[in-house]
């Protein structure tokens, strides 16, 4: 796991007092927030000058994966996240015993449908193979999108969030589900042919140079329910610093930016 740090490096002083209290402005003026590469770490970039003209220090650390930002967030090596949607804090939560709360939704990535061989669902074959990422909090996701294309049916009240393989009840295409993948590693699967199809996060794809608009057979509709959002320590989402990130992260500016950039591959909420 590669991480940086953007901004000007704290005090040792200041680092030993962050790391017992968190997101204090008493302590300091700096806010430590974590972050996936792309597009978070970039839309914290546009976020940072903002804040600096508000006397916040904002300081961006970037993380490969999705186990380590939760992990340096409950140790207190950050003060805040960005990076994971509500289902899968939900899951981590339930599975780690985290504190954590919700402290602002921030954009959307819609989850997207590659394949090197096939330009539509309807042409996906008989028995073929659906590459997807072992993260049981998009297992759902991925199922929704597929039910949502006609590809399969799930059980009758299921709740779709949490939906799983096991929860399909009809196949037509007898669609063999792979889901044993890291979601960093389903790009390189997709570009190196593997599968019939691969459901990718569009964080990933982004990347890696692969535009969800336009090289996706089938993309997760805009009203998805994972919105992406700043994760903090429960109690921490009343500090004023992360209130001041969250609302300019909200901003009109900050919208535009993420639509200019990224051009409906990352949506952002209101």
């Amino acid at each position: 796991m590669k991480k940086f740090v953007a901004g000007t490096a704290l005090t040792a002083l200041v680092l030993a007092g962050c790391g017992n209290g968190g997101a204090s402005e008493e302590e300091s003026n700096t806010l430590s927030v974590g972050a996936s590469n792309v597009p978070h770490a970039e839309i914290l970039e546009q976020a940072q000058p903002i804040l600096e003209e508000q006397g916040i220090e904002l300081e961006i650390e970037t993380y490969q994966d999705y186990i380590l930002p939760n992990e340096d967030l409950e140790s207190g090596e950050i003060d805040a996240n960005y990076f994971q949607h509500i289902p899968y804090l939900a899951s981590q939560v339930a599975d780690h015993g985290y504190e954590f709360e919700n402290a602002g939704g921030i954009h959307i990535e819609p989850i997207g449908v590659y394949s090197q061989d096939y330009a539509s669902l309807d042409e996906l074959p008989e028995g073929g193979t659906i590459l997807m990422s072992n993260s049981i909090a998009d297992h759902g996701r991925i199922l929704s999108l597929l039910e949502a294309e006609g590809l399969i049916t799930l059980a009758e009240g299921v709740d779709k969030t949490t939906a799983e393989v096991s929860d399909v009840v009809e196949n037509p295409k007898n669609l063999q589900f792979e889901a044993d993948y890291e979601a960093a590693l389903l790009v390189q699967l997709y570009e190196s042919g593997e599968g019939d199809a691969v459901l990718i996060n569009s964080n990933y794809a982004i990347d890696a140079g692969i535009n969800p608009m336009e090289d996706s057979i089938a993309l997760e509709s805009s009203d998805s329910p994972y919105v992406n959002i700043i994760a903090v320590r429960a109690g921490d989402e009343d500090n004023e610093n992360i209130k001041a990130l969250v609302e300019v992260l909200k901003s009109q500016e900050i919208q535009d930016f993420m639509l200019k950039e990224w051009g409906g591959s990352v949506v952002p909420v209101d």
